[in-house]
């Protein structure tokens, strides 16, 4: 009898591959997924954190480098180059919240 395990010589092998091909199986469906997902939002809650962190930055970065600009291309006084860094900084960030505005809403969804 092919099924009776005392007489076949391979049915702790057989036995042995079928469990180890369903365990495979599972665990490639739900671990696999799994932490595919959790890497997912570990590394864009990092990324998210280092974007809060670099703005700032960023723009602290922008202002002082308009401001020593000006001060060479204006020469003028330490305050108005301090201002004029202010508004060009503030002209820039209004224009790039203006796009940000256009871009919200896409042409398609509009009503005519």
């Amino acid at each position: 009898m092919p099924g009776n395990p005392f007489t076949d010589p391979n049915w702790a092998h057989d036995i042995a591959d079928t469990v180890e091909r369903t365990v495979g199986k599972v665990r490639s469906v739900t671990t696999d997924n799994a932490v595919k997902i959790s890497r997912g939002l570990v590394f864009g809650l990092l990324l998210v954190i280092c974007l809060l962190v670099a703005a700032p930055l960023g723009t602290i970065l922008f202002v002082r480098f308009a401001q020593v600009v000006l001060s060479r291309i204006t020469r003028t006084d330490h305050a108005t180059t301090v201002w004029l860094s202010y508004m060009i900084t503030g002209g820039l960030m209004m224009l790039l919240g203006f796009v940000a505005l256009r871009m919200r809403h896409s042409t398609s969804n509009t009503p005519a």
